[in-house]
Parts: structure tokens; sequence; C-alpha cells
């Protein structure tokens, strides 16, 4: 089974990676361009066959590794 889980910067945080990549794309000529985002994306295989505890399993790797909770929230995906 696998999962994939998006983390981004929550609401209200200053994405400095975000605007430097809007920033480029206006010089590069993409002047429509008012805003950016960027996160990261985590593809992970795993051997546990219950979608559902591979779901809770993900989300405690979250909250204890592979996101910053107090600035990053994060999305889980069972593929």
């Amino acid at each position: 089974m696998k999962a994939r889980v998006t983390v981004m910067l929550k609401n209200g945080v200053l994405d400095v990676q975000g605007e430097a990549v809007r920033h480029a794309l206006g010089t590069l000529g993409f002047a429509g361009v008012t805003g950016v985002r960027q996160g990261k994306v985590i593809e992970l295989d795993l051997a546990e066959t219950d979608a559902a505890v591979a779901e809770a399993n993900v989300a405690q790797m979250c909250e204890k590794l592979l996101a910053n909770m107090v600035i990053e929230s994060y999305r889980v995906e069972i593929l």
C-alpha cells in the first residue's frame, strides 16, 4: 500500500520560498502570478493492508516527524 503526504505551511505563516518563486516567475514574464505557496510531498510504501490503520499510522508519522505541527499542516492520501 502507498501513502502520499502533502505538507504545507499553515495560512498566515510567511512562505519565503513561495515568494521567491513568485518573484522569479514575474521576472521571467509570468506577471499574472499573484501568490505561490510551496510545500513538500512525501510518498511512503507501507506493509499495512488495512487502509484505515495505514492512514492512522501515517498521521502519527506526520505529527511526530514529517510535519512541523507549529507552522505546517498536512494531508494524507492512501493510494
